[in-house]
């Protein structure tokens, strides 16, 4: 009989709260504060921290930490406005650090 394989997922590190689905991955080839960190079009199961303006490596950006929204551990951020035109694909997006989050359903 075969099993029934749900989506992959991506997880909290610490609580195991599923945050994000590996078909929403727009890029692996992200820094975060903690080293290599993904790109998502969409997260889910977070909270949205107050918006800051932040110069990371590809400039300012207006940026939004992310939560875990049941453990509350900072998983990365939502990128809310980026200032130059070149970067503008990133707003609405979310990093989820790649050390914060685990594999599930792989």
């Amino acid at each position: 009989m075969a099993e029934v394989v749900g989506p992959r997922l991506y997880s909290c590190y610490n609580c195991r709260n599923n945050v994000a689905l590996h078909d929403d991955i727009i890029s692996k080839a992200f820094q975060g504060r903690h080293g290599r960190a993904f790109l998502f079009s969409h997260t889910m199961n977070i909270v949205v921290g107050p918006k800051e303006d932040r110069q990371l490596m590809t400039g300012l950006h207006t940026v939004a930490d992310i939560y875990c929204c049941d453990c509350h551990e900072v998983l990365g951020w939502k990128y809310e406005r980026a200032y130059e035109e070149t970067q503008k694909y990133k707003e609405g997006k979310f990093i989820l650090e790649k050390s914060k989050i685990v594999k599930e359903n792989w």
